[in-house]
């Protein structure tokens, strides 16, 4: 592994290569970690999958050992995209990358996918609990125009996972919670719900105090008409059934936004998804990735493919 930092333009950006057996040759996969994480969330599964691939994880801005803007609206959909494809133009600017998102991550691999940031430099995107903004605004506002029982118990369900929402985005309650005891606690509650152990680590209070200002400047997208934010690039959406913030059920109805999906639950929560089960993930990723690449879809992968439904079918469901 080897350690640089890349600039796109004001920001420095903390990045590690993986370069294991696979590397030779391999495609490059790029993981993009959530808040309020760095990229050592990604070791278990970059591990694994640089057996097999070049693997390259780096810190967002506002955490880890990138740069960490004091204005909020730096931290705006079109700057994480730019950092993004800044990372990929750097290690791979020939070839495009296969991207893997996990909750912020996630968010803003489909921000950068839909918003055509790096139409071209991605060919492939894993999404791990982490809904688009436009996407779940959208999703949202179809079940509150046709309240079937269903959509009222899946809407009861999600709003009772998005408390963390109204945290992050009402000005000075996060920066409130993180300094009143809540990096404390935060890492026994991940433990204690999920039993996934989060090692302490220095820089932690800076990255969630920094970090929350990602929900105030793209809260507004939420607003956004989800129907126009549609990608081309094959997505495989990892969605797991405990996950206590980002309900399972609202990743039924990606098709639409997608002309190449594939879905797959795991049994894990949030964190445990990449911390309690990286080597299923980094199984899984492989598969997608080598498929994509031009291999054969392997018959777990096939039984996820999802068929594209029409806007009244996914609405629907």
């Amino acid at each position: 592994m080897k350690t640089r930092r890349i600039k796109n333009q004001s920001v420095k950006l903390a990045i590690r290569e993986y370069d294991g057996a696979g590397a030779p040759g391999a495609p490059t996969i790029v993981l993009v970690h959530g808040y309020p994480d760095d990229q050592d969330v990604w070791t278990p599964v970059a591990a694994r999958l640089a057996e097999r691939f070049r693997v390259v994880t780096y810190d967002v801005r506002g955490a880890g050992g990138s740069t960490r803007p004091r204005r909020t609206r730096e931290y705006a959909m079109e700057h994480l995209a730019a950092d993004l494809r800044a990372v990929a133009d750097a290690v791979s600017p020939d070839r495009p990358v296969h991207l893997v998102g996990h909750d912020w991550g996630s968010v803003q691999g489909w921000g950068a996918l839909t918003g055509g940031a790096l139409t071209g430099r991605v060919a492939s995107f894993t999404s791990i609990s982490g809904p688009c903004i436009e996407h779940f605004g959208q999703w949202v506002r179809d079940r509150l125009r046709r309240p079937t029982p269903r959509h009222v118990r899946d809407l009861a369900g999600q709003f009772a996972r998005s408390w963390y929402l109204i945290v992050g985005a009402v000005p000075g309650v996060a920066q409130l919670v993180w300094r009143l005891g809540g990096t404390r606690l935060f890492p026994v509650l991940v433990e204690r719900t999920e039993g996934v152990s989060r090692p302490d680590r220095p820089g932690f209070r800076k990255d969630a105090l920094s970090g929350v200002k990602l929900y105030k400047a793209n809260a507004v997208r939420f607003l956004r008409p989800g129907w126009t934010c549609t990608t081309n690039v094959p997505v495989q959406v990892i969605a797991p059934t405990r996950d206590r913030f980002v309900s399972p059920r609202q990743s039924l109805a990606l098709a639409p936004y997608a002309d190449r999906l594939w879905r797959r639950e795991l049994d894990a929560g949030h964190w445990g998804a990449v911390l309690a089960e990286p080597e299923r993930v980094a199984d899984w990723v492989a598969e997608f990735v080598r498929h994509v690449e031009g291999g054969p879809e392997p018959a777990g992968l096939a039984a996820a493919r999802v068929p594209s439904p029409t806007r009244t079918e996914a609405v629907a469901r």
